[in-house]
């Protein structure tokens, strides 16, 4: 049971002491009301008392010092091995932090930090190049037909992750772009934990529709930008995983030139 014995808010002074079912927990009211349209908020706003002016709520001491922790720093920090983020939720739900319950399910389905499969995580990823030359026709006139070439830069990606929810992080990323319209990457079938991808920009001097005559597709980043080589691609790739708690572990050829790598490690720990 929480209680706080008052008869209103205009009582209530910092420090406020609170008993939440058994463990007394002191903090200000500011922190109590950081989110002022969560269940907290309400009440100690004065929104739900009973006849005597005291605030009650019957919910679980050992989780609640999680929740009191979050409003104050607006971080979610758990200790190692933590095994009760359903009733953390279930918490957060109740007091209606929404903020606080979002983190918890990204926690939940591993896109953040410390989630189930956001620890200990290895991140490989293999990349090739090479040219196709294409022969074509190019229609000048009626009945007149010219046979051109061009080069065609085509390139490949291998991605391997164990942390599986990062692969379908990065096939909601990448979108292809080809004759079919545009269409997500999938993972290599039979395992989640791999992505092949294969693309290859249109040259200026190939007409478009030749480009996807050919089954041609074209990769876009999650802006939108044209991926036009490998370069820009392993750039996007850094952004993405970077952002998900990964560092670069191994570079090969040269570890001084990332962008135009072969190869690339990372590691999250």
């Amino acid at each position: 049971m929480l209680s706080v014995s008052t008869a209103g808010p205009q009582s209530l002074q910092d420090p406020v002491s609170v008993n939440v079912g058994g463990e007394v927990y002191v903090t200000t009211l500011d922190t109590l009301t950081r989110c002022r349209d969560s269940m907290l908020g309400a009440m100690f706003t004065g929104q739900m008392k009973d006849r005597h002016g005291n605030f009650f709520i019957d919910r679980d001491g050992r989780v609640f010092r999680y929740v009191l922790n979050y409003l104050r720093s607006n971080s979610l920090d758990l200790p190692e091995g933590f095994a009760e983020l359903p009733l953390l939720k279930r918490e957060a739900d109740f007091f209606q932090i929404r903020p606080l319950l979002e983190e918890i399910q990204r926690r939940e389905s591993g896109l953040a930090p410390g989630g189930p499969s956001g620890r200990g995580a290895m991140l490989n990823v293999d990349t090739e190049s090479h040219v196709r030359t294409l022969h074509f026709n190019l229609k000048r006139g009626p009945d007149n037909y010219e046979l051109c070439s061009c080069s065609v830069h085509v390139h490949t990606a291998t991605v391997f992750c164990t942390a599986r929810v990062f692969v379908d992080l990065l096939c909601s990323r990448f979108a292809y772009r080809g004759q079919e319209g545009t269409a997500a990457p999938r993972p290599r079938d039979g395992s989640r934990n791999y992505l092949h991808l294969e693309w290859a920009p249109c040259p200026q001097e190939l007409p478009r529709d030749q480009h996807q005559k050919h089954g041609f597709r074209e990769l876009h980043g999650e802006a939108g930008t044209e991926l036009s080589d490998l370069r820009a691609f392993v750039e996007e790739l850094l952004r993405v995983a970077l952002a998900e708690g990964f560092r670069v572990d191994s570079v090969f050829p040269d570890s001084s030139d990332i962008l135009n790598c072969r190869s690339l490690r990372f590691v999250r720990y």
